[in-house]
This record gives structure tokens, sequence and C-alpha cells, in this order.
């Protein structure tokens, strides 16, 4: 560009970054911890969707936003639009990446400050444990599985006990016994410990003791004796009647058709199935005493709310047993009601 003699030339402003080249900028940066796949598609999702949104309420494409364009004002527009036909978990979710992109980009020196703390979002639900059903329920479900209950064209028990004692045993989430390898067991007979890398890419070491050790040592004799193959470190743990690793939807197949082949799918509450037998493993802990610092330790949670959730439900059904008691209907007779002797 000329400049006219006897001016001073003016510093030109930089380009504005584009924001859809900064969710790729953020995304890139995000790898280095090593996120799984899935939560970097999560990520991925949650950032575009808002940012579509942000566009057509500014009524031009995407690809014309810029960073400076983000104010607090089209945010709380574009959260408005993305929240009309989602569920207020999926928009507080989204609400999270998007705090969390713009810390990012603080630190970066692109934005001068985060604009997230001004855009309403949902309160998070009160999330009750759903454990099974019944107090037997867990007893019930492993001795049927034991005697071959579980009808099917190429039945597997020792698989099939397997799984669920595993889950029962250690409150896994399913995403964590499906990343499960041969070599994530490890130590003596008798003292083996089970390396678990769970959200986050956060790992933990949970033990196993001899009755659980003893069911999965038979379960793997009986895979070598199926598929006729010398299993190695790096082998999937639990594996379908083809010897492939499980996936997730054959994971919750398999824990539906144990539930009702053992009779006790009703016990099930809805929208629970392997997360059952985690709710199931957290209660009984809480019932028996585990402190929340075990608790949390013990099923991978970050906060100490989470797990004082499984205490709390303890509490509560220990005073509804309480309540049932008999000898309160001899009290009510004598009061009229509810109100204690004097």
């Amino acid at each position: 560009m000329s400049v006219a003699p006897g001016t001073t030339p003016q510093p030109t402003e930089p380009p504005r970054m584009r924001a859809a080249d900064a969710v790729d900028e953020y995304l890139t940066v995000r790898r280095a911890a090593k996120p799984s796949p899935h939560t970097i598609a999560a990520y991925r999702r949650d950032l575009t969707a808002v940012l579509d949104c942000a566009a057509r309420v500014d009524r031009r494409p995407v690809s014309a936003l810029t960073l400076d364009d983000l104010t607090a004002v089209l945010l709380r527009h574009a959260f408005a639009a993305f929240a009309a036909d989602r569920a207020a978990s999926s928009v507080l979710r989204a609400w999270s990446t998007w705090n969390g992109f713009f810390a990012f980009l603080v630190t970066e020196n692109l934005v001068d400050g985060n604009p997230m703390p001004a855009v309403p979002r949902p309160r998070p639900p009160a999330r009750q444990p759903k454990p099974l059903m019944g107090e037997d329920t867990p007893e019930r479900l492993l001795t049927a599985l034991a005697r071959g209950c579980r009808r099917a064209r190429d039945p597997w028990p020792e698989r099939d006990l397997a799984v669920l004692a595993l889950a029962l045993l250690t409150g896994l989430r399913s995403a964590e016994m499906l990343a499960l390898r041969l070599d994530s067991l490890s130590g003596r007979p008798g003292e083996r410990r089970l390396r678990v890398v769970g959200k986050g890419g956060r790992t933990r070491s949970l033990p196993v003791e001899a009755p659980l050790e003893a069911l999965i040592d038979a379960y793997l004799g009986t895979r070598r004796v199926r598929f006729g193959v010398r299993l190695t470190g790096d082998a999937p743990l639990l594996v379908d009647n083809r010897g492939r690793a499980l996936r997730r939807g054959g994971l919750q197949y398999l824990v539906r058709q144990c539930y009702r082949h053992a009779g006790v799918y009703d016990r099930v509450s809805r929208g629970t199935l392997v997360h059952a037998l985690r709710h199931t493993f957290a209660t009984r802990l809480a019932e028996d005493g585990a402190s929340v610092t075990e608790i949390m330790h013990l099923l991978g949670h970050t906060s100490v709310t989470s797990s004082q959730a499984y205490i709390d439900v303890t509490a509560r059904s220990q005073r509804e047993a309480a309540r049932a008691n008999r000898t309160y209907d001899v009290l009510r007779r004598l009061t009229g009601g509810d109100t204690p002797v004097p």
C-alpha cells in the first residue's frame, strides 16, 4: 500500500481469527491430553452445533463468524436456539464444553474474556442411583447364570457369569469393561488387581478377590478350548461368541438377556442395564459402611457429590425400612397417628 508523502503509515490490525478455525485449534490442543476419540467427537459436536445456531441468529454463514463476534449476547441467543429441542443434560454438557473452549482462548490471548458466565445454563438434574431392586436380586441373578439359565443357540454360561459378576463386584462402567485387556489383570493368585482406564484417561487399580478370580480363570479356560488360540496380554478380556472383542451393543444385549432368563428383568429400573450393576455395587458398598472416599476411588468419581448420592440414598432406604416395622402400627393406634409418644 502506497503512503502519501509527509504522512505516517497507520498500523494495520491483524486479521481476526475465524471461530471455526479456533475450534479446530482447540481440539488439536486437547488431543495432547490423550482423550478418547469419543470425547473429542463429543466436543466437536457441541462446539459446531452451537456455532451453527450462532450463525443462524447472526444471519450469516459459519465461515464468516470470528472470535470477536462471539459475544455474550450472541451466545445467549445461540444457546436458546440450541436448547429448543434438546434435553437439559445435553445443553449443560454443551455449556461446559464452550466454557472450556473459552478458557483456552483466554489462556492463548485470543479473546479478552470468557462470556460463558453470562449465558444461562440448566441446573444439573439430581441423579438418583438406580440399583437392581430387591435385596436378593444379585444373588438370584448370579445363581441362575451359574446354572445355565440363559438359553441361546451357542450357550456360554462361564462367559455370561464372568461378565455379570465382574460388573457387580467392580462397578465398572460399560466403556471401562469393554476396554479391559488380559494384561489389565495382574498380580499373584489371590492378590490380583485390575487396572482400569476411566473417564479422562484416569487410571485406578481395583482389588479382585479369589471368588471373582476363579470365575474369570474358568471363563478364560473355556475360551481357550472354544477358539483353540493362545491368549496374549493385549487380547480383549471380554469377547463375543465369535471370539471378537465385545462391543457396547453386544454387552447391552448380553446383560439384557441375562436379566430376562434369570427372571429378574422386572427388577431393573427403566433406562438402566449395565449401569444398574454399577449402582448395585456402589449401593451395597454404602450399606456395608464404606466411606465416601472409598466409594469415590472404587467408582472412579472425581466429585465427592457423585459418591455421596449413594450414601444419601442408603440413609433414606434405612429410614423407610425402619418405618415399615410393624411395631410402629401399635404406636400409631396408641397415639392416633404419626405423632411420637411423649
